[in-house]
């Protein structure tokens, strides 16, 4: 009898042993990719007809595409705080470059996205650029550490200081001195190492942030007599507002006026290309790892970039602004459950990500304030209807709203652009003042931030305010009311 009650205590604690696994295997993992300052240049968006970006092109067509998906800021690290809180800047107050949201107190113990996911069983990693800045101590259960590259520029500029503060050309000579490869190596080492555990692995590629550095080989794919410029139009702000200059009044990006004057605009595009080609293949690097762990089919991948880009659109290069170069981003989700070669046009925001990714891991204890919406239902029907736009802000009372149909800006002294971007998908006539447009105006404003928060204490690096002395600050210095546009007038 004992003997037999023996074989029972065991054949249960086996179907016991085996439920718990089951329902481990059932948590899908997720491979996190985060690209910095990457637009819609991407072959599967078309942003530019000469991109080669085979590995997000294959990721898309395994599963669902945004085509119209923004940021929540035009800047590295407001983006990136509001996609790992599922917070809009102005509700964190983080809209520049400082400060980390975990040194502001509201902040300080916030369930981050990767700490829902700890809390609910799976094993957290990172490695890259994920935040803008190192990630807090207890942010992740394990922060990666790449390879040293040595040195990380050229002994000599390949772009005179005159023409640009910035530089760009081929270097180094192999990609493995690049650190984005040896953030590739450490998540393809972290694959095949094959964790048991549901795992959250967050991998972040610096390129093609400036300064546009990428191995020769990157540059043969785009000679640079063939380049293809973007579509640019000289007068192009004739018809928006001054105050569309100050949230960039002064950056270290080449306005188009000085880059043009040196005759590098065809160089500088030819660069940002190949930096895009060379980061593609660190993605595609990672993905052959998944799919030779045998993990692919149980991990859903989602490919984002923190903001767009400009090479000239609106008479600028770089960021830092509320028109589509800048707000849109690439936005990618793939694997179980999710369908596949799909192409969803909805207005959709980076903020939705961390509540689709709750929805679809089944997380529980997440915060009740996330302001995104699940993107469950658009990743099982791209036609699926979406409830409202998608909204972008750069500095307290500076936002836009962008619909399928129209893009609206209104800045923090009220002045105003409109755009039909069926009709105008360049952007190029600002409809505000048109009589027949109000109402339109009135019910995209509607979507606009109330009350936006106060920057945080600490914030600076591109910061731009209106404050209540009537005057316009940029990075805490006031702009004179008369004061030439700098590098442009």
């Amino acid at each position: 009898m004992k003997k037999i009650r023996r074989i029972v205590s065991l054949l249960s604690l086996l179907l016991l042993l085996s439920a718990s696994c089951a329902v481990a295997q059932e948590k899908p993992n997720v491979l996190f990719i985060a690209i910095d300052d990457l637009n819609d240049w991407i072959g599967c968006l078309g942003g530019h007809p000469q991109v080669k970006t085979p590995n997000l092109d294959r990721l898309a067509a395994r599963g669902t595409l945004f085509t119209n998906a923004h940021c929540q800021s035009p800047l590295c690290n407001p983006s990136r705080t509001s996609v790992m809180t599922g917070l809009r800047p102005s509700t964190t107050g983080i809209y520049s470059l400082q400060p980390a949201f975990r040194t502001v107190p509201a902040w300080k113990d916030y369930v981050s996205m990767p700490r829902a996911f700890a809390a609910n069983g799976y094993a957290t990693s990172s490695c890259g650029k994920v935040y803008h800045g190192a990630a807090g101590k207890g942010e992740f259960e394990t922060v990666g550490t790449p390879q040293s590259i040595g040195r990380r520029r050229p002994k000599e500029r390949f772009v005179s200081p005159k023409a640009s503060r910035l530089d760009w050309g081929p270097w180094p000579p192999q990609d493995a001195q690049q650190r984005d490869y040896q953030t590739a190596e450490w998540a393809i080492q972290k694959l095949q190492d094959k964790p048991q555990e549901p795992f959250f692995m967050a991998v972040g590629f610096f390129r093609p942030h400036v300064p546009l550095y990428a191995s020769p080989k990157w540059f043969d794919l785009y000679p640079e007599q063939s380049i293809v410029l973007p579509p640019i139009r000289r007068d192009d702000r004739n018809d928006t507002p001054r105050f569309s200059w100050y949230i960039h009044w002064a950056l270290p990006e080449p306005r188009l006026k000085s880059i043009e004057a040196h005759g590098l605009l065809k160089s500088k595009v030819r660069a940002y290309l190949a930096c895009v080609s060379f980061m593609d293949a660190q993605v595609g690097r990672i993905l052959d790892a998944l799919e030779a762990s045998g993990q692919q089919d149980n991990t859903i991948v989602v490919g984002w970039s923190d903001h767009g880009y400009h090479l000239g659109e609106k008479e600028i290069t770089g960021k830092n602004t509320l028109w589509d170069p800048s707000t849109r981003v690439p936005l990618i989700f793939a694997g179980p459950g999710i369908a596949a070669g799909a192409r969803c046009g909805r207005p959709v925001e980076l903020l939705d990500i961390y509540p689709t990714l709750a929805e679809l891991c089944n997380l529980q204890s997440t915060p009740d304030r996330l302001e995104g919406l699940s993107l469950a239902p658009l990743l099982k029907d791209a036609d699926a209807p979406r409830a409202r736009p998608a909204v972008t802000s750069h500095g307290p009372g500076n936002d836009a709203v962008r619909t399928e149909t129209h893009r609206y800006i209104r800045y923090a002294d009220g002045s105003e652009e409109l755009y039909d971007m069926l009709a105008d998908p360049h952007e190029y006539t600002n409809l505000a003042d048109q009589p027949q447009h109000a109402a339109l105006k009135k019910s995209l404003a509607a979507h606009l931030p109330k009350n936006p928060a106060k920057p945080a204490p600490g914030s600076n690096a591109r910061l731009v305010e209106l404050r209540e002395d009537g005057h316009v600050y940029w990075q805490n210095e006031r702009i004179e009311k008369d004061a030439k546009i700098p590098h442009y007038e």
